[in-house]
């Protein structure tokens, strides 16, 4: 994952621009302003609209549709993994043909592309629909078994959904014997969907033949903001140990070694954003590009997303800390670009980011004495507020048939109604008097007594 932020030197020389060894003319002060104002704005979009769209995602979802949640463990792992997915890109450079890699990564790119850019783009066509449109649903079921052990699908009540988990085999202990349909691929869409996703491949087709850099940022810009809706950090600390750890990691490989840059620069496809600084010279045909990678959007907007949640949490109806967080990309992206221009040299973009976005709203919570509950704070808690959740597992004995007829006496019996205040739920379900309890186990040795008196006559 690209990571970091790079101008090349004026009349420099670098992969995707000219290659027949003549040098361009330097850029002028106001195309340098006009593209460092550009990927600014563009960098700021994906993680505005993202963090407003996982609030959305995080309530609207079903238990099985959950977001994809970062936990601490897989924060620690990250940076490792990205630095031998870096590292793994750099050796496919310098060993093998970088035509053949660009040519097969394109390919995988285009895949991805066309449906991130339709899923970002179809909330705004929907807009845009007539109400008399002819919206039809459809659904790609995709099962396991042919002929006689081809296993129909069937509908399944939510009672069995929560037992399967929403798939299709029962869960262990449920008591389910005939298999369900194993679900490989379920994917429902209608026709609006299809029309997102026809004009999404009209970009994927222009990108694919021309590498064109308006394609590439159109794609740049849907994966940025599919990452920031659909990855979830669990917690405040998650998001500390993974901007920390990529903090390190993007000062390493930018500045210990010419990697990160080289894959950066080697690499065709939509990993980061670009923009042209000779585009008042040349118009869309400039290729003189300052770029930013994703990373420097997707990791820093996921934390601010969850400061966007954590608001919303404290139902104060204020935004303070996604706003304070925001305000704080915004300087530590402006730092960077300002000591990149200073210095002519790419900057890990994350050096500058990571204090900023984590050391202002700790700053906030510390003056407003919200440092516990900022610590504290669970996403995965908020993400389905209605729906109970089972927070631990009852012991269970017996025989099956005894425990069928001990629930149907439970339901057939009359129900007690329960007392209104609040206190005497408590005093009844935790009784303090020692006498209250020593009667209550008399008076349930009693009954058994006349059970076992009555079954004897």
């Amino acid at each position: 994952m690209d990571s970091a932020l790079s101008d090349p030197h004026n009349g420099s020389v670098e992969a995707g621009g000219p290659t027949n060894g003549t040098t361009r003319p330097p850029s002028t002060p106001e195309g340098i302003a006009l593209a460092y104002g550009s990927l600014l704005l563009m960098a700021l979009l994906p993680i505005f609209f993202g963090a407003l769209r996982s609030v959305r995602c995080a309530r609207g979802k079903n238990a099985s549709d959950m977001p994809e949640t970062i936990t601490s463990r897989d924060a620690a792992r990250f940076p490792i993994i990205a630095s031998c997915t870096l590292l793994g890109l750099y050796l496919f450079f310098k060993i093998f043909s970088q035509e053949y890699i660009n040519l097969l990564l394109s390919m995988y790119f285009f895949v991805l592309g066309i449906l991130a850019l339709s899923h970002t783009i179809s909330p705004f066509m929907n807009k845009f629909f007539p109400a008399n449109f002819p919206n039809r649903q459809y659904q790609l079921l995709f099962t396991q078994g042919s002929g006689e052990n081809k296993e129909e699908p069937t509908a399944m009540p939510s009672s069995v959904q929560g037992l399967t988990g929403g798939r299709g085999s029962p869960a262990p202990g449920s008591g389910l014997t005939r298999p369900l349909c194993p679900e490989i691929i379920n994917y429902e869409f209608d026709t609006k969907d299809l029309v997102c996703l026809g004009l999404s491949s009209i970009v994927g087709v222009w990108y694919l033949l021309r590498k064109h850099w308006i394609a590439n940022n159109l794609f740049g810009l849907a994966f940025s903001l599919n990452g920031v809706e659909l990855l979830h950090l669990n917690n405040v600390s998650t998001g500390c140990i993974l901007l920390g750890g990529l903090f390190i990691y993007d000062i390493f490989w930018v500045f210990g070694t010419n990697v990160m840059v080289t894959v950066a620069k080697s690499f065709e496809a939509p990993i980061k954003l670009v923009f042209p600084q000779d585009l008042l010279e040349k118009g869309l045909e400039a290729d003189n590009f300052a770029m930013l990678g994703l990373g420097d959007i997707v990791i820093p907007g996921i934390f601010i997303a969850l400061l966007l949640r954590f608001d919303i949490s404290l139902k104060k109806n204020t935004h303070t800390y996604f706003y304070t967080s925001f305000a704080a990309y915004i300087f530590g992206l402006g730092l960077t670009i300002f000591i990149m221009h200073i210095f002519k040299h790419a900057q890990p973009a994350l050096l500058y980011l990571v204090p900023a976005c984590i050391g202002f709203p700790v700053l906030v919570a510390l003056a407003k004495g919200e440092v516990t509950e900022m610590f504290s704070y669970e996403s995965s808690a908020e993400i389905l507020p209605h729906t109970p959740r089972l927070t631990h597992f009852p012991t269970v004995s017996g025989s099956p048939a005894s425990l069928a007829d001990s629930m149907q006496q439970k339901l057939a019996g009359p129900r007690r109604r329960r007392p209104q205040n609040p206190s005497a739920i408590y005093e009844e379900s935790n009784p303090k008097d020692p006498a209250a309890v020593t009667e209550s186990k008399e008076g349930t040795e009693a009954s058994t007594s006349k059970g076992l008196e009555k079954k004897e006559k």
